[in-house]
Order: structure tokens, then C-alpha cells, then sequence
């Protein structure tokens, strides 16, 4: 990369997962409407022609004249052609296809298990990454390999393992995982905020958080707003709300797959003293599972809902029939504020900006002081030229710890299973993850990790079976 007029050029940045339909074009929308960063994008993936048509995508996107950034995208065919000499990796892929997915989050329904994402926690959280480790551990050593000083920015899921993965096998690389759920509560927050004491016009970076957690379990301690304490607004709109929720009137909760009202963030409030900082669908699956995912009766009281895999195959369908108008020039990228922070993130460890933001990193400075040290945790950091600097977020409270470390002890299971084909770890895991435990046997436990692993056979090492 070079400096010149407080800009930074020629960067280098590979994108494995490069056919994306959803976080690629984000990016190009980001980049687009950047003029301090230019240079090449490299996009790589397993499925070509996807890659193909992102590059005739964001080069017909930077022929444009209302386009700030200059970038050149290019595809390539082999992960190492991708990676070498490059100064970031972007990643964000689905392992498997939605198949796969479907196994994981509706088989278990028929014992009773009901998941509202399947991607992190429970046993959709598990199957996914028992088929990404392997994934990661490959993505890991061509990295050590082909670009070593390169920062690495994670957007798969499950976020936790991801990272852990790439530590455990490069134990030097840059690495960390970008999460938006927290941004959404900070915006939540601007709105309780505005509607409770009538300030208008807060940006949601404007909300001052510390952050403690792991990806999708992730807690705000304190909040404010130009030194106002948010706490006491916040405990006041939950009790004069709790019943109704908050309706964001962009998004209400009926009429979205993602969307919620906010009800169990509340609830978790009122018991815990602290905000839950993700989307209800993510926060409901780290509880146990007779709380807010006993039934979809249940999940319809929570104001929140059971995202099909049957919605993400539509979804992916209109994605794919998109991609080739946008590649044949008969629809636009809208250039618009997508609310992401990758690029800003970029830009600082370019050394052009400062930026605090939340991010996933292992816990090797302690900056969560009763997490142990093993742990990928989500907290505040420091971003700057070539650094990011955890910030110390203090000591997770008592009961907000009880619910984490199994999910922190689990993360270590599932990833010695995952490297080693350990049917007993996985096993182990399986059964003390809050959504199973006690929900069913051992013996019908053992019996539909089976057949999980049957369905998802394909996106695993042949030395499971």
C-alpha cells in the first residue's frame, strides 16, 4: 500500500467468499462511497461463477461517475493466487449449502428443539461448525503462508469459532470478528432515548457503550449519551412498555423474519440489570431452552420469530436471479448508508482514522477479567494504524457470567472435536448446550447428533463416519 494527501492506495484485499450475494455488495457499497482507500479487490470462491458475476458487478459499479472510491475487482481461481502479498482478508461464507442448514435447524424440532437462527449457538450452531473449523484451519495455514502480516476481518458464523480457529492454528495472525448486533441496540437505545426524553437527531455511535460478551451474547454494563446515564431511561421504557415491546416503525416484528420487539432484551433486563446487546432471535438461543424457545406459542408471546430455512432458500433465490440483472446492467447498486463499519475499521489500520468499536479477539490481554484467557470474547477496541487495542471491559457480573461460561466452555469442546473428529466431544458439547440440556435423553441425544451428522455428511471429513 502506499500513502500520499492523507490517502491510502493500491491496497491489497482478498475476499474468499467472493460470490456473495449479501455481505460482498454491502462492501462495494461501502467502498464505493469512500475516496481515502483505493486499489484491488481479489474474489475467491468455491463457487466461480458467483465470483464471476461480483466482478462484472463492482467494476461496472466503479465505472460509475457518482462513485467515490477507485477499485478494480478480479477473480481468482485458487485461494493462494487470492491471498499472496495482499494487506487484508475479508471472509464470509456459508459452509454447505442450505440443505445442510435445513438439518440443522428443523430436525431437531422433531424432539421438541426449536432454534430461531441455527447458526451459532444450539445444535445448528454446533453442525455449522463442525463443517467450518476444517474450512478455517485450511484458510488459516494459506494465510501463514501467502500473506502472514495481513489483517484478517471474520464475518461467518459461528463468529466465536471462526476466530478461535485461526488463533489455534496461526497463533500469530491478525485476526477478529466484526459483528453489527450490537450496533442495532445502540440504535435502539437512540430511540428510548429520543422518545423518552424528546432528544432528537442522536447518531448511534453518539450511544457510549462498554461492551462485554461473546458474538451474539454480548451485554452492555453502562450507557450514555453526552454524559447522560441511559439505565434509568432505559428501566423506565421497560416498565411502562414490557408487555408490548418496542416497534421500530421501520420494522415491525410481524412483518419480518429478522425482526423482533425487543421483549426479551427486556426481560433479560429485569433480570440481569444489564442490556442485551443482540437481536432477540440470537439472544433466545444462548438461554435455556424452556424460556423463550419452549414452542412457537412461546415465540410468538416474545414478540420475536423462527427464521425457516425455507425463507433463507427464497431469499437465496431472488439473491441469485439479482446478481445476473445487476451483472447485465438492467438494475444498480443503490449507494446508500449501509450502518457497517468495515471499512472505517480498514481505514483506521491504515493509519488515515482512530475508531472504537466492538469486535471479537481472543482474551489474551484479559480486557473480560473473569473470562478465561482461551476465550474469543466481543468487547470494545481500539483501532489504529496497524493495531487494535482491546479495551478493558471489567468483570462480567455474576449471573451474566453463569449464563456464558457454558457457551465458553462448549466453544472448547466443539473445536477439539471439530480438529480431532471427535464423536465424544462433540457428544459432550452437544448435550450441556442450554437449548438440549434436559430437553431429551442421552440416549435420544446421541441418536439425532447421529443423524445430523449424517445430513451434513458431505461438508464433513470422511474420518467422522
Amino acid at each position: 500500500m502506499k500513502y500520499q494527501d492523507h490517502k491510502c492506495t493500491d491496497l491489497k484485499i482478498a475476499y474468499i467468499g467472493g460470490g456473495s450475494h449479501a455481505w460482498a455488495w454491502v462492501f462495494m457499497t461501502d467502498l464505493a462511497q469512500e475516496e481515502q482507500i483505493s486499489g484491488a479487490v481479489r474474489l475467491y470462491d468455491i463457487d466461480e461463477e458467483a465470483a464471476k458475476n461480483n466482478e462484472i458487478i463492482g467494476n461496472r459499479l466503479f465505472a460509475r461517475g457518482d462513485v467515490k472510491g477507485k477499485w478494480k475487482f478480479e477473480t481468482k481461481r485458487s485461494l493462494k493466487s487470492a491471498l499472496e502479498d495482499v494487506d487484508f482478508v475479508i471472509i464470509s461464507i456459508l459452509p454447505g449449502t442450505f440443505d445442510e442448514m435445513e438439518v440443522d435447524v428443523h430436525l431437531p424440532e422433531t424432539y421438541g428443539i426449536f432454534q430461531s437462527v441455527g447458526d451459532t449457538a444450539g445444535p445448528g450452531g454446533l453442525m455449522r461448525a463442525l463443517r467450518t473449523i476444517p474450512i478455517y484451519r485450511v484458510i488459516a495455514e494459506a494465510v501463514k503462508e501467502n500473506c502472514p502480516d495481513a489483517w484478517v476481518i471474520n464475518y461467518t458464523n459461528p463468529m466465536s469459532l471462526c476466530v478461535k480457529t485461526l488463533y489455534e492454528i496461526f497463533p500469530e495472525i491478525k485476526a477478529f470478528g466484526c459483528c453489527h448486533e450490537v450496533f442495532g441496540t445502540q440504535k435502539v437505545l437512540r430511540d428510548i432515548c429520543r422518545i423518552e426524553e424528546g432528544i432528537e437527531g442522536i447518531r448511534r455511535d453518539e450511544i457510549i457503550v462498554n461492551v462485554q460478551g461473546i458474538n451474539h451474547f454480548t451485554w452492555f454494563t453502562k450507557a450514555s449519551y453526552q454524559g447522560i446515564d441511559l439505565f434509568p431511561i432505559y428501566r423506565k421504557f421497560i416498565s411502562e412498555h414490557f408487555e408490548e415491546g418496542y416497534h421500530d416503525p421501520d420494522r415491525n416484528w410481524m412483518n419480518g423474519t429478522f425482526n423482533c420487539a425487543h421483549r426479551v432484551k427486556f426481560d433479560l433486563f429485569n433480570k440481569y440489570g444489564a442490556i442485551a446487546a443482540a437481536g432477540d432471535r440470537h439472544l433466545a438461543e444462548f438461554m435455556p431452552g424452556d424460556m423463550y424457545l419452549r414452542d412457537p406459542e412461546t415465540v410468538e408471546k416474545w414478540k420475536f420469530a423462527l427464521t425457516t430455512v425455507e425463507w433463507r432458500k427464497k431469499r437465496q433465490a431472488e439473491k441469485n436471479a439479482q446478481a445476473l440483472r445487476l451483472a447485465a446492467g438492467e438494475e444498480e447498486i443503490e449507494l446508500k448508508e449501509t450502518g457497517e463499519e468495515g471499512i472505517r475499521l480498514i481505514k483506521a489500520l491504515c493509519g488515515l482514522e482512530r475508531i472504537v468499536s466492538n469486535v471479537n479477539i481472543p482474551n489474551t490481554a484479559g480486557q473480560l477479567n473473569n473470562i478465561p484467557r482461551t476465550a474469543v470474547v466481543e468487547t470494545n477496541a481500539v483501532f489504529s494504524r496497524d493495531s487494535v487495542a482491546p479495551v478493558a471491559a471489567g468483570d462480567m457480573p455474576d449471573g451474566i457470567l453463569q449464563l456464558t461460561m457454558p457457551h465458553v466452555e462448549n466453544h472448547e469442546r466443539i473445536l477439539a472435536a471439530a480438529l480431532n473428529c471427535d464423536f465424544g466431544k462433540a457428544m459432550e458439547a452437544f448435550m450441556e448446550d442450554p437449548l438440549v440440556k434436559g430437553r431429551i435423553s442421552e440416549v435420544e441425544g446421541r441418536e439425532l447428533l447421529k443423524e445430523m451428522m449424517r445430513g451434513t455428511a458431505d461438508y464433513l471429513p470422511g474420518e467422522w463416519f
